[in-house]
């Protein structure tokens, strides 16, 4: 059993591989890399990558490198290998100085692709992109050899040569590797190596014209590094007798590949194909808005590192793919911040409170517990006044049954401070309630009667004098269907996007400690939920983004069954 902060973690398919390797003597040590194509910004799916690559290693005492897979320069930016960069880093992993790239290789690349040309094993095709997606043929139907599949490797060599030194345009040519047309394995029907590209590499500038293609690059890149075990996603499994067919025919050091379900998440896509898409499209603010499931979204959103490292340590590692609901995601974060975030009042839709027979002049200060969950946080003080803000929800002139807020004539306390009973109600000329006029009893300093009795309400507030202003951005999910991804015929993925994802509340009031928050720094409003402050925050204006709300439906569900843990 491997072993998280927490709890114990169940063993894997991946570790129990591992484990064999070792035991055998496949290999002596462990090295793993992590392979992201810098073409977008990190998603969670990505940290359940990352939490795999890098804890394999670490737990068995070995390495992982962070290997940019930069090999199609028409979709990738420094922009994107400096994000990641950064997640990784804030996600709480670090490789050292192996730090690489695909292009680092891009020589030894092309010199072993001659290799297999002089061997008989790889040919320059110049069927057009549609011929050659004809000639393959399709699942259960044999594909057809291409004309140009017997060049002589005279004939070949020179070719390739001039494709590198740019002597042809885009789709001229393409290098293939020659391994059999009938496979029923669509990956082995002579798969491409090398295409044409008249682009500018965001590393390597002009010097290359010709670009590998990931299945060729892969596989020898992990062999370069000394890579032990190759952790990828299903989608690669078909890959794999590719994979092991170019290392074979090459003779050189050979990885295992091992593939795992990926994760999906509900409410969400997790695709940089798409999510580029509403990026471009608008439909977000950008890369890290709050909504999407990136790692810089999430981190702006208030996620914990922690959190998200505890969600994917739990949700384990499967062969199958499923969905997994975003509640339980929720439930970590939710879980995590509730140990560290200090609690503060805020009012988000406030309403004037004025206490009739507290002094007019008169300020005092009420200590507040920062968090109940950690002692070591300690206390501070809240000044209350005369005139409060309390949340306009908070009172019902008519009142439900099994109403224990604030209404006509009902007692409450006031967190921190004192009871107060609401004596008046005052309205403009539209009938709209624009303050509440009460009574406080000086003995019940603290929120305690000094005869016992109890009230079963309690409201947060803020003095008005002292209160900050605060715009708060409330978030839903960002689409609402369950699996956007199954578009129905004649629509489009973004048709489920939700019009109510954002709200945007201004006018809120925020108790003064929240004065000069840092970006980042993350909160529990009393009785509202989490929040964090965004990037956009200034001196003169706070923004705090919503996290997650107070409601756990997974820790509900967890109590019901008798479980301790998800």
């Amino acid at each position: 059993m491997a072993t998280t902060n927490e709890s114990p973690v169940p063993s894997n398919f991946i570790r129990d591989a591992i484990e064999e390797d070792l035991r055998t003597g496949r290999f002596t040590y462990v090295r793993t890399r992590f392979p992201p194509e810098p073409n977008g910004y990190l998603h969670i799916g990505h940290a359940k990558a990352i939490c795999i690559d890098f804890g394999m290693a670490e737990e068995f005492g070995g390495q992982c490198n962070l290997r940019f897979d930069d090999t199609n320069p028409v979709k990738e930016e420094s922009e994107y290998v400096e994000a990641i960069k950064r997640d990784i880093r804030w996600l709480g992993f670090d490789w050292g100085d192996r730090e690489y790239y695909a292009s680092d290789y891009f020589e030894q690349l092309y010199e072993w692709a001659e290799q297999l040309i002089k061997e008989g094993k790889a040919y320059v095709d110049s069927l057009s992109e549609e011929e050659i997606k004809e000639y393959r043929g399709a699942f259960g139907i044999p594909g057809k050899e291409s004309p140009y599949r017997n060049r002589s490797v005279e004939e070949n060599l020179d070719l390739f040569r001039r494709m590198r030194a740019g002597e042809f345009p885009d789709g001229a040519h393409v290098l293939r590797a020659k391994i059999d047309m009938a496979s029923g394995n669509m990956n082995l029907r002579d798969p491409i190596m090398y295409r044409i590209r008249h682009v500018s590499h965001h590393r390597t500038g002009d010097k290359w014209c010709i670009y590998p293609l990931y299945d060729w690059a892969h596989g020898q890149s992990d062999s370069i590094e000394g890579i032990t075990h190759s952790l990828c996603d299903l989608a690669y499994e078909d890959h794999r007798p590719l994979y092991d067919w170019f290392l074979e025919q090459l003779g050189i050091h050979h990885p295992r590949q091992i593939e795992f379900a990926r994760l999906n998440l509900s409410y969400t896509v997790l695709s940089k194909r798409l999510l580029l898409q509403l990026v471009e499209a608008g439909h977000v603010s950008g890369w890290d808005d709050p909504r999407m499931p990136t790692l810089a979204g999430m981190r702006r959103r208030g996620y914990t590192p922690e959190a998200i490292r505890t969600f994917c340590d739990r949700i384990g590692v499967a062969k199958n793919e499923s969905i997994v609901d975003i509640s339980l995601l929720e439930h970590y974060v939710r879980e995590d911040l509730n140990k560290r975030a200090q609690r503060v009042m805020a009012v988000l839709h406030p309403v004037r409170l004025v206490i009739t027979n507290y002094p007019e002049d008169k300020v005092e200060y009420v200590e507040a517990v920062n968090n109940p969950e950690d002692p070591a946080a300690g206390t501070r003080l809240v000044p209350f006044s005369r005139v409060l803000y309390v949340e306009r929800d908070d009172f019902r002139e008519d009142p439900p049954k099994g109403w224990f807020r604030l209404s006509p004539g009902r007692e409450v306390r006031l967190q921190h401070a004192y009871y107060v009973t609401c004596r008046e109600v005052v309205k403009d000329a539209s009938g709209e309630v624009v303050e509440l006029r009460c009574t406080y009893d000086p003995e019940t300093r603290g929120g305690r009667s000094a005869d016992g009795r109890k009230v079963p309400g309690t409201l947060h507030w803020v003095s008005a004098a002292h209160a900050l202003d605060a715009e708060v951005r409330l978030y839903d999910y960002l689409f609402t269907k369950r699996d956007p991804t199954e578009v129905e015929e004649g629509k489009d993925f973004k048709e489920y996007l939700n019009p109510n994802s954002l709200e945007v509340v201004r006018g809120c009031k925020v108790e003064p400690s929240l004065k000069g928050a840092a970006p980042g720094s993350r909160y529990q409003f009393l009785r509202v939920g989490y929040f964090c402050v965004d990037p956009d925050s200034t001196d003169e204006r706070l923004v705090f983004n919503r996290t997650v709300g107070l409601r756990d439906t997974w820790a509900k569900l967890e109590q019901s069954l008798g479980k301790g843990k998800a």
